[in-house]
């Protein structure tokens, strides 16, 4: 537990910003710092036609509030493919007209800045960073890395990753809470999304987030960071929940979950997991830090494995959607949540559909319904095995029959060949469920290919 009413953290909230023209650089610093930034990465090498002096006296000129100034070259991911040394010199010139943040690449850091310390003793801080391509590197290469950087005379480390997967976010983590200089790392791409998300719990220096039409692979808004996240609240106590699925950045987990942590005054926060391998997840987000998940598609069946008691309901069910860290003894304990839930939500709009039509109700207006569920995976089996307890007549169809056929075992039910769900006709009264990905983010405009006619005489779908 911990109160949420004060900031606990020193990480500040920064927009990266990439306009084509000083001018629209100019608006978008100000929208950044309407929209809750507080500072800002200006990537010189995104400008067209720059004009150094001119260019940087504007933008220095015109900050709402602190600016980085990065002139990023192509050998290191920048736009920037011209004159070396005059890329050089416009960093310099920044730095003399007194840009508040200027970032150096370590591969020419060293000299510059023993250089520029000699010739003017300014507030600038350096930001000396290096992008890493590849297998992120283990613990102990990031701290000498790390320890390389801070020796060039460096105020602020910087470290870019690109993880092919979750676990190796781990690292940064590791780097952060374990390094006395301000450090900024994390990782690009849509894997790397908490790293942004948790910079504060592990001490970054600070957090990326996008303006509104800006938006990055990986990278959460600003208004998401302020308002979702709340990123001013994290601390090194806060515990970590979060949804492990693959995909996940559709999820409205966080907009249902975070306001609800706040509500009840808890300290944690609620972050989604793009996750590609459950055992190694599970096996290095294992400290008490990382308290619970919910479990998405398409691993609500075989998550079960990983924990180390299962709910006797999600036991006979087969499929688990939640999953809570034990604070005695640390082990996972497995519940499904999907099958109450949802069933009651269907009943719900049943008897709402009663009162609305003056019908007499009494007991569950699921009892011998005819109930047509699409989809024998995980949240299938959940409703499945609601509509089972619940008295309904239960019809599967599956893309795998086989599949189809063993829950349809399960509860008594009938299984059906997928491509006859096209001509399928339902009686009178019926209920339609849909438990596939089809229609998920990112393909939204697929749709279960079930004829028209077949849906009017459902009673809810």
């Amino acid at each position: 537990m911990g109160g949420t009413g004060m900031l606990n953290n020193s990480t500040m909230i920064c927009a990266p910003l990439m306009a084509q023209s000083v001018e629209q650089m100019v608006k978008d610093m100000h929208q950044a710092k309407a929209e809750g930034a507080q500072l800002v990465e200006i990537r010189l090498d995104y400008i067209k036609n720059f004009q150094p002096h001119q260019d940087i006296q504007i933008i220095l000129k015109n900050k709402p509030l602190p600016v980085i100034i990065v002139y990023r070259p192509k050998w290191e991911g920048g736009q920037y493919e011209g004159d070396e040394n005059s890329r050089l010199e416009a960093l310099c010139l920044a730095r003399e007209m007194g840009a508040d943040y200027i970032d150096f690449e370590l591969k020419v850091a060293s000299d510059l800045i023993r250089e520029q310390k000699m010739k003017n003793d300014n507030a600038t801080k350096v930001i000396v960073s290096q992008n890493i391509d590849g297998m992120t590197p283990k613990d102990e290469e990031l701290s000498n890395l790390a320890a390389s950087i801070q020796a060039t005379g460096a105020d602020i480390i910087k470290v870019v990753v690109n993880v092919a997967d979750i676990t190796e976010i781990a690292k940064i983590f590791h780097l952060l809470s374990h390094y006395q200089v301000p450090i900024i790392a994390y990782s690009v791409g849509e894997r790397g999304l908490i790293s942004q998300l948790l910079c504060p719990k592990f001490g970054g220096f600070l957090a990326y987030g996008s303006i509104v039409g800006h938006s990055l692979p990986g990278m959460p808004s600003l208004y998401s960071l302020r308002h979702t996240y709340k990123l001013d609240y994290l601390n090194s106590e806060t515990k970590v929940f979060g949804l492990v699925s693959k995909p996940v950045g559709h999820s409205k987990g966080p907009l249902l979950h975070n306001p609800t942590l706040r509500h009840e005054n808890f300290n944690g926060v609620y972050v989604p997991m793009f996750v590609d391998n459950l055992k190694e997840f599970f096996s290095i987000y294992s400290s008490p830090d990382f308290a619970g998940f919910s479990v998405g598609f398409p691993y609500k069946e075989a998550v079960v494995e990983f924990c180390d008691e299962v709910h006797p309901l999600a036991e006979s069910i087969g499929a688990v959607n939640t999953i809570v860290r034990r604070p005695c003894d640390g082990k996972l304990i497995g519940y499904n949540t999907d099958c109450e839930a949802a069933i009651t939500a269907i009943e719900d709009a049943l008897k709402e559909k009663r009162c609305s039509s003056n019908e007499a109700s009494s007991g569950t207006p699921l009892s011998g319904k005819l109930f047509v569920l699409v989809g024998a995976g995980g949240a299938g089996r959940a409703l499945a095995f609601g509509a089972k307890s619940r008295g309904s007549r239960i019809v599967i169809f599956d893309i795998d029959f086989e599949r189809a056929k063993s829950l349809a075992c399960a509860v008594s039910g009938e299984a059906r060949v997928f491509e006859e769900v096209v001509n399928f006709q339902p009686e009178k009264g019926a209920i339609l469920a849909n438990a596939t990905p089809l229609g998920m983010h990112p393909k939204t405009d697929q749709r279960i290919p079930v004829a028209e006619v077949a849906l009017l005489p459902a009673l809810l779908e």
